[in-house]
């Protein structure tokens, strides 16, 4: 019988990563990820799939970040009640990312209810905070080159993927098919992240294209990072940085650290992590050291180079502050969280800075901002952007289109089918375009939905 892969998510987009293996009548879910983005996808978190969740026997998280781990407590929710099998890393971001996840829609619901911006009367969440944690005992952990059996005779690998603590690329070997996810792959010359290992021989293989169809610039984000903050510290300004709460924000944090340490901006410019989750993921470092490359000082600097802003109080009273100042906000692409307040605070201030740290998916206000618009729309209201929006081009956490591509060579020999998933439908189809021209490989873009062999 054939091993079969349902593309339920992560294809032609970079959200919502879902991958259905099938084989003699069982199932077993690759990530298990939240839409984001435009509305026509964020609508298909409310669908239904197409198995029951009580016929899923196991979900194999590959990293934590909510596009790959946040539909997994309505998973639970409607029945799922199998295994979920993750790296430590990812289980204890999980136990972080998940809560707040459910906390943060029923804080936007209750918002919309009490506003009355929403088209639904009452606006509900799609889980709540209970729901996620409902779901975390089904959490089981398994280090790095473990094998396991997520199902009787299915062999499983996780091996690093750099990226963000805990992620990993995922070897699955099913009735002599040799299947291999890539994950989200970080870069090699990541600022804080190990650099992902190599990838093993596979039979077929899921491949990220976040970056597909670009190189990053040849500057790091030091150099990137450090003129704006300069120019707002002498201005006097403020600067509302979207960033992910796990992996970007604690890089950003040390970049700040080290133009501090190196004289390139003022060692007195205020910094403020105002994200509970980022709070918490940046204490993580220091109970994974083997996940990332920094030291055991540079370690325990992350949690001190910022003032953490935990409660909300905390949070309303930066806005009675004066500049200059940086305030980190979760989310990286402004879909929620406490940055939305922080943007429709300064954004209308020309001293003030909106500094966009990564990708900017369609649909997002962070795309948005990005595109140079006039206005931005939150909590039902337009926002008038006068403040000056700088992008980051460097600060990605993505592998590249020549890392990706250098990643796949490092295979013992060529695979027999390549999926490119996790991409905007142009950055995919050109990663397809460079691994059928480059490698001479068999390439394809699979659709939303689509079934394909191994």
């Amino acid at each position: 019988m054939t091993v079969n892969i349902a593309f339920l998510g992560g294809t032609g987009t970079v959200t919502g990563s879902k991958y259905l293996v099938q084989h003699d009548g069982k199932s077993l879910l690759v990530d298990c990820g939240l839409f984001q983005g435009y509305k026509l996808l964020r609508l298909r978190n409310w669908s239904p799939l197409p198995v029951a969740p009580d016929q899923i026997s196991a979900v194999l998280l590959t990293h934590a970040h909510l596009d790959h781990s946040g539909y997994l407590p309505l998973l639970a929710r409607e029945g799922f009640t199998g295994h979920v099998y993750a790296t430590s890393g990812t289980r204890d971001l999980c136990r972080i990312l998940l809560p707040d996840s459910g906390h943060i829609q029923e804080e936007d619901a209750v918002f919309a209810n009490r506003h009355g911006f929403s088209k639904h009367a009452p606006a509900m969440p799609l889980y709540t905070r209970q729901d996620a944690l409902d779901c975390l005992p089904l959490l089981k952990t398994v280090e790095f080159g473990m094998t396991f059996q997520p199902i009787p005779d299915w062999r499983a690998t996780f091996s690093s993927a750099g990226h963000i603590l805990g992620a990993a690329s995922l070897l699955l070997e099913v009735a002599g098919r040799r299947i291999l996810f890539s994950g989200d792959l970080g870069r090699p010359d990541d600022l804080i992240m190990n650099p992902p290992a190599s990838a093993p021989m596979a039979h077929t293989v899921l491949i990220e294209s976040t970056y597909g169809d670009r190189e990053h610039p040849s500057e790091d984000v030091l150099a990137e990072l450090g003129p704006p903050l300069k120019k707002l510290a002498s201005r006097g300004g403020v600067a509302v940085v979207p960033v992910f709460a796990v992996g970007r924000a604690q890089a950003l944090l040390h970049a700040i650290h080290l133009l501090k340490l190196r004289g390139d901006i003022p060692k007195s410019l205020p910094v403020f992590l105002d994200s509970p989750m980022a709070v918490h993921t940046t204490h993580l470092f220091e109970q994974h050291p083997g996940d990332h490359r920094l030291s055991g000082e540079d370690t325990r600097a992350l949690t001190q180079s910022a003032t953490m802003v935990s409660s909300t109080d905390e949070s309303r009273a930066l806005a009675s502050r004066h500049g200059p100042m940086v305030i980190l906000s979760a989310s990286g692409m402004a879909t929620g969280g406490r940055v939305l307040h922080h943007i429709a605070h300064y954004a209308g201030n020309h001293r003030n800075m909106i500094i966009l740290t990564g990708y900017q998916a369609p649909g997002t206000r962070g795309a948005t901002l990005a595109s140079g618009a006039k206005s931005v729309r939150i909590h039902g209201r337009d926002v008038e952007l006068n403040a000056e929006v700088v992008q980051l081009q460097s600060a990605s956490a993505h592998a590249d289109a020549g890392q990706l591509l250098a990643w796949l060579r490092t295979m013992p020999q060529a695979p027999d089918q390549v999926y490119v998933v996790h991409g905007e439908l142009a950055a995919a189809d050109e990663l397809r375009k460079r691994i059928e021209h480059d490698l001479g490989w068999r390439a394809m873009v699979p659709e939303h939905g689509s079934v394909w062999p191994t």
